[in-house]
C-alpha cells in the first residue's frame, strides 16, 4: 500500500490476485466505509465502499457523471473530447440519450442475437481446437468474440475490429502517456466519423444507421454526437466482456467443483454468470462521480465540488449483503451485485454481456472438456495498469 503525506490511501490500488480485490478494500469497508484518498494525478477524492452506500451514490442525482466538469476526479488524464456521450450526462439529458438506443439492448432484442453470437463462438472454439497447443485464450476467444458481436450490433465491418481493439487498449491503460491516449482516442473517433459519414448516404439495418434516421426525424442529428455515442458503445461493448471471458474461464478452471455444476446442468449458467460478475468485478474505480450538492453518505458529509470513487469490488464483497463473500458460489443467486453499476447509469449493454458470457462458457466447456491451464497466471499477467481489470494472456491446453 502506498501511504502519502495527505491521506492514508493512494489510488488506484493493485490486485495481487486475479480474483480478490486489493486487500486494503476490506480495511476501508470495515473500518471506514467512506474515506479520503489521494488521486494519481493530484488532488483527492472520497471512496465509498459499502454495498448500501455505493447504491445510494449511484442512484442519487446529487452525484454527477459530467466528466467535463473541471472538478471531476481524474484517474487517467487525456482522451476526452468536448462532445458528451451518455456516460458523461446527468438527468434529464442522460435519460433522453439512453432511451434513444435502449431498444437495441433489451432482453428480447438480445435473444434474437443469440444464434449469431453462437455462430461466432462456435467458429472461434473450432479455430482454437484446430490450432497449436498451448494457445492464448485471450487472443483466440476472449477478445474476438465480443469485438465481432458489437461490430454486428453497430454495423462496423469485421475487418476493422483490430483498429479499435488496439487503440481502445491504449486508451484504457492508466499508464499510457496523455499524448498517446489522446492519439488513440482520436484514431477511433476519426474512424467512426468516416464510417458514420458513409452510412448517412448508404445506410444498412444496424444500430448506427437507425440512429442517424431517428435523430434526423427528431430534428437533432449531429454527426459529432453520434460519433461520441458510437465510441462509448464500441469500446465498452468489447473490452469489458473480453476481460470477463478470460477471467471467468480462469476462475472456473481454478474451481473445478464449481465448474462441474454448470457442465452438469447448463440451466444454471445464467446464475453462474451473475456470481462471476460479482466475484470478479472487473470495472471498479472507473465509476467516478462529482458531488454537486452537499450530501451525507455512510455518516460522512460530502461537500459540493468533491469527487467520489465508487469501489464496486468492495461493495460486491460486503459480508452484510453476501454470505461468505470471498467464496465463489455459482448457485449463490447474486443478482443484486453492482458489477454493472446501479441507478440511471447501470450498464446499457448488460443483457448482451450476459448472453455472450453464457454462450461462451457453455460452449467452451462442452466442446473442450479437458481444457486446462498451460501456464500459471502471474502478477505480470494481471491488467493492474488498465481501467478495466483482466488478463493480458491466458495460456491453455487440452
Amino acid at each position: 500500500m502506498t501511504v502519502t503525506g495527505r491521506h492514508r490511501y493512494a489510488f488506484p490500488l493493485s490486485r495481487s490476485c486475479p480474483f480478490a480485490p486489493p486487500p486494503e478494500y476490506r480495511e476501508i469497508r470495515e473500518e471506514h466505509g467512506v474515506v479520503k484518498v489521494d488521486l494519481p494525478f493530484g488532488g483527492w477524492a472520497w471512496v465509498v465502499s459499502r454495498h448500501e452506500d455505493v447504491r445510494r451514490v449511484l442512484a442519487d442525482r446529487r452525484f454527477s457523471s459530467n466528466r467535463l466538469h473541471p472538478d471531476f476526479p481524474v484517474i487517467a488524464p487525456g482522451g476526452l473530447s468536448d462532445e458528451k456521450s451518455m456516460i458523461m450526462m446527468d438527468p434529464p439529458e442522460h435519460g433522453h440519450a439512453r432511451r434513444a438506443v435502449l431498444g437495441d439492448f433489451t432482453v428480447r432484442r438480445v435473444d434474437l442475437l443469440r444464434p449469431q453470437i453462437q455462430q461466432i463462438v462456435d467458429e472461434h472454439v473450432a479455430a482454437l481446437l484446430a490450432g497449436p497447443k498451448p494457445a492464448d485464450l485471450v487472443r483466440a476467444l476472449a477478445l474476438p468474440v465480443p469485438s465481432l458481436v458489437i461490430c454486428d450490433v453497430l454495423g462496423v465491418p469485421h475487418a476493422d475490429q483490430d483498429l479499435f481493439q488496439r487503440n481502445s487498449a491504449k486508451f484504457l491503460l492508466r499508464e499510457t502517456p496523455p499524448e498517446e491516449r489522446v492519439a488513440a482516442f482520436g484514431a477511433i473517433s476519426s474512424y467512426l466519423d468516416e464510417l458514420i459519414g458513409a452510412k448517412e448516404t448508404n445506410p444498412d439495418e444496424q444500430l448506427l444507421s437507425r440512429q442517424i434516421q431517428r435523430r434526423r426525424t427528431d430534428g437533432g442529428y449531429r454527426r459529432e454526437s453520434l460519433v461520441a455515442e458510437a465510441l462509448l458503445l464500441l469500446v465498452a461493448g468489447h473490452e469489458t466482456t473480453a476481460n470477463m471471458i478470460a477471467l471467468g474461464t480462469l476462475a472456473l478452471l481454478e474451481n473445478p467443483d464449481q465448474l462441474a455444476t454448470i457442465v452438469a446442468d447448463p440451466a444454471k449458467t445464467p446464475g453462474a454468470v451473475e456470481e462471476l460478475l460479482r466475484y470478479l468485478t472487473i470495472v471498479d474505480i472507473a465509476v467516478t462521480r462529482l458531488c454537486v450538492e452537499d450530501s451525507e453518505i455512510g455518516g460522512v458529509t460530502i461537500r459540493a465540488g468533491e469527487g467520489v470513487l465508487v469501489l464496486g469490488h468492495a461493495a460486491n464483497r460486503d459480508p452484510a449483503v453476501f454470505d461468505h463473500p470471498d467464496d465463489l458460489d455459482l448457485e449463490r443467486g447474486a443478482r443484486h451485485h453492482v458489477a454493472f453499476g446501479y441507478g440511471p447509469h447501470q450498464c446499457l449493454g448488460q443483457n448482451l454481456a450476459r448472453a455472450e458470457l453464457e454462450i461462451v462458457f457453455d460452449t467452451l466447456f462442452r466442446r473442450v472438456p479437458t481444457l486446462a491451464l498451460a501456464k500459471p497466471v502471474t502478477n505480470e499477467t494481471l491488467k493492474n495498469d488498465a481501467a478495466v481489470f483482466g488478463l493480458h494472456e491466458l495460456m491453455v491446453t487440452w
